[in-house]
């Protein structure tokens, strides 16, 4: 693994985001099997600092789809980051759930003609609902040398990877503004797949309308 406290000095730089600046320090993250990806430190690494273990989605953040929250999840959780002025983003490249970007394209393409939400479309084609790990992310943020985090996650399965790695962590689900009913059908398989807790203002563990 390249990710050590030591590597932190390496690649430093000053980061703005809307109006705002901080410094950032970038992290390669080797691929153990799962895609590998990149830790970036933004701020003084501190124990108990904000932590977003992000899976990469070109659609949502790059594309500006309406069809899942990825780009307002990652959003609203560098907006916290950075209102903080401390907090580490663990950006894993795994899209498509770990399907990679045709084999999501292809899961697309089945929901459309079956009906069927992405995680039956994939298993339809042959392919893992979720193939994603968080093992290495966890165990590269261990390595940093911090003990306890507060998480920005609705997926308990990234809570209990960073736990089994050792850290001590405080989960806070991120409310986000579902831009379509594609999305909001999204969340649903997900809560209903693969236990993701579906936050709202109100009600914490319920799950999102569509306004």
């Amino acid at each position: 693994m390249t990710t050590a406290a030591s590597n932190l000095a390496e690649a430093g730089h000053r980061f703005a985001r809307k109006g705002r600046e901080l410094p950032v320090r970038v992290i390669e993250l080797s691929d153990r099997g799962d895609g590998g990806g990149h830790i970036l430190v933004f701020g003084d690494l501190i124990d108990d600092c904000l932590v977003r273990v992000h899976s990469r989605c070109l659609y949502g953040e790059s594309l500006g789809s309406d069809d899942c929250d990825c780009g307002p999840e990652l959003d609203k959780a560098l907006d916290m980051i950075v209102e903080e002025k401390a907090g580490v983003l663990v950006y894993l490249e795994q899209e498509g759930r770990g399907a990679g970007l045709i084999n999501k394209a292809r899961g697309y393409a089945e929901s459309e003609r079956a009906g069927t939400d992405t995680f039956a479309s994939y298993e339809q084609l042959g392919l893992d609902a979720d193939a994603r790990s968080y093992g290495n992310a966890a165990d590269a943020l261990a390595g940093l040398g911090i003990t306890k985090v507060r998480l920005l996650t609705n997926n308990p399965a990234k809570a209990e990877a960073l736990r089994e790695a050792g850290l001590e962590v405080s989960p806070i689900p991120l409310v986000t503004k579902l831009l379509s009913e594609r999305a909001a059908q999204y969340l649903e398989a997900k809560r209903r797949f693969r236990g993701h807790w579906i936050p709202t203002d109100d009600a914490p563990w319920s799950v999102v309308e569509v306004s």
